[in-house]
């Protein structure tokens, strides 16, 4: 329908209904059409037409025009095929360029809106949609699921903390996971016609809060034997059973602040493939033969086994173990043999000091403070245990399977990286490669104390890792071949691999297969940070006028934030930035927070 009266109006008809005449009224107060009478006339400085996206950029098939393609660099995350109204943006160089205004019609099939004075807004979009859709039943802040011009579900209210993450599952396509039963008949296993290695002092080391615990570790040190069991989950979850097609469709878990939306039925993930203490659990293990001297593995092997976990330790109780001296024999002997591994490895790899941020909620899902967790010690020993079996089980590939790779970053990335750390009083120059210049920098770095802010650059520059059937290195760790082998309860790449590794089959799909993960494993990543942000943003919009202490992140066209030594990862842009510089203490006030744009802005005071 609104498609049409766009045509009519661009054809200069003028048999107009008083329901299209009211409905087109909006748009000659903002001056986008000009009425006279019962005929319309498009305002000179405006379009209408159906978007045309395609690998991020947009051009708009105007209505009537016959001239030069209109690009639009900013597409506010709209759909291929969407009805929209742009304004004409005058470019000196000569190309025409638009911005959206408005959609008028989505070519989405669900549109997530919510209500602000009795109008639907696009919350994918966050721009009005005017559609011929009945909202009096529903309230301000109300969020909606439109399909065909009716609204089919009620999701709740901006004003409930539950939304947030509702909104994120939505925007990303993962909703299913709530409201899908996830849960399927699982066969009984015969434990029978495995090697038996029950005997070994198997440990898991984890998050305290963990239930899914994907790997444990062994060092046999008298015959210099390392040992990673890994959840054999292949041997649960079959190729092409319902269950495989179920996590194939998911490709991940999902690690949500205050839960976990799983790959596999919890069943599985949290229990029976769970490599639970005191307990025979069915296990894929590499075992590695370690030359101590030369720290090279001069053998290796994957074994379909049955281990018992003889502890369960959390990452806190092994990094006090090892303050105080106190580790058990064999945990110890490997403690060190991978702090020796790790040393070797930082020749060729990178040791980044950045932080990672867990969001914690209060029962009413409020944030209540964020912890920030470094690489401690215990995580680098588990961490050292599990490259070596990624990197053996890369080994095994022959070339062709399933590879985690990374590529080299682009030399242009690296030049601007030098620029924008010139300004910050580092002054390094391009070494004879990348590698040496990371290197240069990250020195550089310590001698003004700001290592983890430069680290943080750093990666910023990185190329993003992916996954491909044909090995490519791992530039970020320094390994020619490398694969993702230690989490399958977790990682669809890894159950794949088992596979692979199993039968020496390779998929016929296998490209498809790497795509798709690699695809998921970018839009479930955009999920977590849309979650966190929303999050942040209510977070903000409950303490406005609350003073605090922040760090200035960057200095470009918008000027932005963090909060420091509190809520930490919260950014924001600065209302009044008057060129302070990179990394400088602020203290600032939130003035205002917006849940559905996440913007927050702040003032410096």
């Amino acid at each position: 329908m609104i498609k049409n009266i766009f045509e009519r109006i661009i054809n200069q008809e003028t048999n107009f209904t008083k329901d299209e005449i009211k409905f087109l009224q909006p748009y000659v107060a903002k001056n986008i059409l000009i009425q006279n009478n019962n005929k319309f006339a498009l305002n000179k400085k405006y379009k209408v037409g159906i978007l045309s996206i395609s690998n991020n950029y947009a051009k708009l098939n105007a209505f009537g025009v016959s001239q030069k393609t209109i690009q639009i660099p900013d597409i506010k995350s709209c759909n291929d095929g969407d009805l929209v109204i742009v304004q004409l943006i005058f470019n000196p160089r000569g190309t025409l360029k638009a911005k959206i205004l408005e959609v008028l019609q989505s070519k989405q099939t669900h549109t997530l809106c919510y209500i602000n004075e009795n109008c639907l807004h696009d919350i994918k979009s966050l721009v009005k949609i005017n559609a011929n859709i009945k909202i009096k039943d529903y309230k301000q802040d109300d969020v909606v699921l439109i399909q065909n011009n009716n609204v089919v579900e009620h999701l709740g209210n901006l004003q409930e903390n539950s939304i947030d993450e509702k909104i994120s599952l939505y925007l990303y396509n993962q909703e299913y996971r709530i409201k899908e039963n996830y849960t399927t008949n699982i066969n009984t296993i015969d434990y029978e016609n495995r090697i038996d290695l029950t005997s070994l002092e198997f440990a898991t080391i984890d998050p305290a809060s963990a239930k899914d615990h994907d790997d444990a570790i062994y060092f046999d040190e008298q015959n210099c034997i390392l040992y990673v069991a890994i959840a054999d989950v292949s041997a649960y979850v079959k190729e092409d059973s319902t269950l495989d097609k179920e996590a194939k469709k998911r490709a991940f878990s999902i690690y949500l602040p205050n839960k976990v939306l799983p790959m596999i039925p919890h069943i599985l993930s949290d229990d029976l493939c769970s490599l639970k203490p005191d307990v025979n659990r069915l296990s894929y293990v590499c075992k590695m033969h370690i030359d101590m001297e030369t720290l090279e593995v001069l053998k290796s092997e994957f074994i379909e086994a049955v281990i018992c976990s003889k502890h369960k330790y959390s990452y806190e109780q092994i990094d006090e173990q090892i303050q105080n001296n106190t580790l058990d024999k064999n945990l110890n002997a490997l403690y060190n043999l991978t702090k020796r591994f790790r040393k070797r490895r930082l020749k060729k790899g990178y040791d980044f000091r950045t932080s990672e941020y867990r969001l914690q909620l209060d029962d009413k899902l409020n944030l209540k403070a964020v912890n920030e967790e470094q690489g401690s010690p215990s995580h680098k020993l588990v961490e050292e245990c599990m490259l070596q079996a990624n990197i053996q089980s890369a080994l095994s590939l022959d070339g062709v399977g399933i590879y985690r790779t990374h590529e080299e970053p682009d030399r242009k990335k690296i030049e601007e990286l030098l620029k924008n750390l010139n300004l910050l009083g580092i002054d390094v120059k391009l070494k004879k490669d990348i590698h040496s210049t990371i290197l240069a920098i990250q020195k550089k770095a310590k001698t003004v104390n700001l290592e983890e802010e430069v680290d943080t650059l750093i990666i910023q520059s990185q190329q993003q890792a992916a996954y491909q059937s044909i090995t490519a290195g791992h530039f970020g760790l320094g390994f020619s071949d490398y694969s993702h082998f230690t989490s399958p309860i977790r990682r669809y790449s890894d159950l794949v691999l088992h596979r692979i590794l199993k039968t020496k089959k390779i998929p016929k799909d296998i490209d498809d297969i790497c795509l798709n993960i690699s695809t998921k494993e970018r839009d479930i990543a955009k999920l977590v940070w849309d979650l966190e942000d929303r999050i942040y943003a209510r977070y903000a919009s409950n303490n406005i006028d609350e003073v605090y202490e922040a760090i200035v992140v960057n200095t470009g066209e918008f000027a932005q934030g963090e909060l420091i030594n509190t809520i930490a990862g919260l950014t924001f842009d600065i209302e009044n930035y008057e060129e302070q510089t990179l990394f400088s203490d602020i203290k600032i006030k939130f003035v205002k927070s917006d849940i559905i744009s996440k913007k927050i802005i702040a003032k410096i005071i």
